[in-house]
């Protein structure tokens, strides 16, 4: 459940939660919820047509060339608004042969976790892609604020590849509009393709902690157009700087659409690097596997910063890497990237050689 203030402005425990906690842990040490004064009302409304008529303004699919289009639900709440946004069930057709993967709307989840941020939750995805000729195929999580992306060849495109294609499409908006220089705000461990681009379509990339709270925090204080994650969620300004999985797929197919070559040969575009994935560790003292990481890797001809976690990066630009502790379990995870696979994988083996030694 994610608490918000009015215009969607999220509560954070520096903005409220710990507020809520300690309320809430008051009701339970008296075993009791007082009456408010003055009790709210509840009403009922279907926005859903409302909501696929807005999210296609802000997108023009229509003139896409036709693409096969592969939907997972995973039986979440993309099975409900993909045929509302993508589909006809209220608005025109637009050119795309859609076929779904488990729609049905159960919490169970019968199928397969509604989580594609694990690899082992796409196969059916990937295999549906290949066995139907598709060009494209979505997996949404549970809540369809995520959407991760599978080229025609069955293989992920990274969310640092979708961050850096709908930056551009949001800069190049943005800049016919008449904004000078606009703002894209991407986590700390998004590829550094990402500002790169940012870079040179001439917008001004803000790099920030990974948290939906702190993105959107920072959405609102920049006036930011757009802003990724690695972890595929996707905040648009015009979606009161919340995270959309479905407006980011829209800006995918849009661009996909709008040009002949294939997703795979599209992606390469934004993939210039080479990146380890998250890699967790569980250890008994993560902060000794931090400390025995900072003493071998810090010295001359590396940064460290630590905005969230430890970030090492390799002056020359060769290589960088990022340590986060979980805020709830006990795992140090890493992120690393390179110019070159040898490098990332040497890399990759020395620091978790420190971590689990």
């Amino acid at each position: 459940m994610k608490m918000s203030r009015p215009g969607a402005l999220p509560v954070s425990s520096e903005t409220g939660l710990v507020d809520i906690q300690h309320r809430a842990e008051q009701y339970l040490a008296a075993g009791t919820i007082p009456a408010v004064e003055t009790p709210g009302i509840t009403g009922v409304k279907d926005v859903l047509r409302d909501y696929a008529a807005y999210l296609r303004s802000l997108v023009d699919l229509a003139g896409s060339r036709p693409l096969k289009v592969v939907v997972d639900a995973g039986n979440g709440m993309a099975g409900l608004t993909t045929p509302a946004v993508l589909g006809d069930k209220y608005l025109g057709k637009l050119p795309f042969d859609l076929i779904p993967l488990y729609f049905e709307l159960d919490g169970s989840f019968p199928n397969h976790p509604a989580n594609p941020l694990e690899p082992e939750n796409l196969v059916d995805l990937q295999k549906a892609v290949i066995s139907n000729g598709a060009d494209i195929g979505l997996a949404f999580d549970g809540d369809a604020d995520r959407c991760f992306v599978i080229d025609e060849l069955g293989n992920a495109l990274s969310p640092s590849a979708v961050t850096a294609m709908v930056a551009r499409r949001e800069i190049r908006r943005a800049k016919a509009a008449g904004e000078e220089t606009p703002v894209i705000i991407h986590n700390l461990i998004t590829s550094r393709a990402v500002p790169e681009l940012i870079a040179a379509e001439g917008g001004r990339a803000v790099r920030t902690r990974v948290g939906h709270s702190f993105i959107k925090a920072r959405m609102a204080e920049e006036g930011a157009v757009f802003g990724g994650e690695h972890s595929a969620h996707y905040y648009f300004r015009e979606f009161w700087n919340a995270d959309t999985g479905m407006l980011a797929a829209m800006h995918v197919l849009a661009a996909l659409g709008e040009q002949d070559v294939p997703l795979s040969e599209l992606g390469l575009e934004y993939e210039p690097y080479f990146a380890s994935g998250e890699i967790n560790s569980k250890l008994d003292d993560v902060s000794a596997a931090v400390a025995r990481v900072r003493e071998e890797f810090e010295n001359d001809g590396v940064t460290v910063d630590e905005l969230d976690g430890l970030t090492f990066t390799a002056d020359d630009g060769s290589w960088w890497f990022n340590l986060r502790a979980s805020n709830t379990e006990p795992y140090l995870r890493l992120n690393a990237e390179a110019t070159n696979r040898g490098t990332l994988e040497t890399l990759t083996d020395e620091v978790l050689a420190q971590i689990r030694q």
